[in-house]
């Protein structure tokens, strides 16, 4: 826990001297690994950014805002882009989008998906506007039908908003382990663009089905709740990190969690949050070096059990 925790010190330091210095400290070279979405083969860097609950701030209070242009920054300096939002979220896509708005828009650099979560047309449609209008953006990434919400009717829609350029993907999400059966089904029968999905060394459930299923159809597989909701954390409090982190370049359990989860095939993208610039620094890292093989992930697995 001594090397996590000065690594967290050092890239704290570096965001709060601002980009160019915490760019090198961060030494992105070479670039972060990428996953193909298989609908396209455009490739996307294997660790994003999950904006609910840390991004969910006053868009004008400047002090809360600081640390997430913070966040945001470190993220595209370590060669990241995608970044995950929702209507649900509280002020999540206003304060992303003033965040996205700066230094000239920062928009073209990243990848920004963002969620319906409504039962009806107009309702959804109402959700896609004001996104668009918060978010700074009329033109979005991906929009996903939130959480199994009105999933028939959605996906239609979106396929129409797909069709008049309005979004380059659709997926469809949920985060817990009861909806991974409905999700196999609804990705073998209607092969949206994008699965998202929560998994993490600590709940596998999706293993089972779910990812050989998004494989099988060409699906890309975005994955939250990483950490399980900050759960692993207390699993491994005090415990120093294994030997096997070395064989695979982790410094931190974070890193070591997160590699678990880009290590599987079916994987695209993780989308830990965090509103601390250390920790997106942190997270940024499970991105570069050596990923573990399937008997590593097991070791991995092995640690918690």
């Amino acid at each position: 826990m001594r090397d996590r925790r000065r690594f967290l010190q050092t890239a704290a330091g570096a965001a709060l001297l601002g980009p160019a210095w915490a760019a090198r400290a961060l030494s992105v070279t070479p670039p972060m690994l990428t996953r193909a979405i298989p609908s396209s083969g455009e490739a996307l860097p294997v660790i994003g950014l999950g904006t609910a609950d840390t991004f969910n701030v006053p868009p004008g209070d400047a002090a809360a805002m600081a640390p997430l242009a913070q966040v945001l920054d470190t993220l595209m300096q370590a060669g990241g882009s995608l970044i995950d939002t929702a209507p649900s979220y509280g002020q999540a896509e206003a304060v992303t989008g003033a965040l996205l708005a700066r230094d000239g828009g920062l928009r073209p650099r990243v990848f920004l998906a963002t969620k319906i979560g409504a039962q009806g047309h107009e309702s959804a449609m109402r959700q896609v506007r004001q996104s668009q209008q918060a978010l700074g953006s009329d033109k979005l990434d991906l929009i996903q039908v939130h959480n199994l919400i009105d999933t028939r009717n959605q996906l239609a829609l979106l396929r129409e908003l797909k069709q008049q350029g309005l979004t380059r993907y659709i997926g469809i999400t949920h985060y817990t382990d009861y909806a991974h059966d409905e999700l196999a089904d609804l990705v073998e029968r209607e092969k949206p663009d994008f699965l998202q999905v929560n998994l993490s060394v600590g709940s596998r459930s999706a293993e089972r089905r779910l990812l050989p299923a998004c494989q099988a159809n060409g699906v890309a597989v975005l994955i939250n709740r990483p950490f399980q909701d900050g759960a692993l954390f207390r699993q491994v409090k005090g415990k120093a990190l294994p030997k096997l982190a070395a064989d695979i370049d982790c410094t931190s359990w974070a890193q070591l969690f997160l590699k678990f989860i880009t290590g599987h095939p079916a994987v695209t993208a993780v989308i830990p949050a965090t509103s601390k610039p250390a920790n997106m620094a942190d997270n940024a890292r499970a991105g570069f070096g050596r990923q573990p093989d399937a008997a590593m992930r097991e070791r991995i697995a092995a640690l918690l059990a």
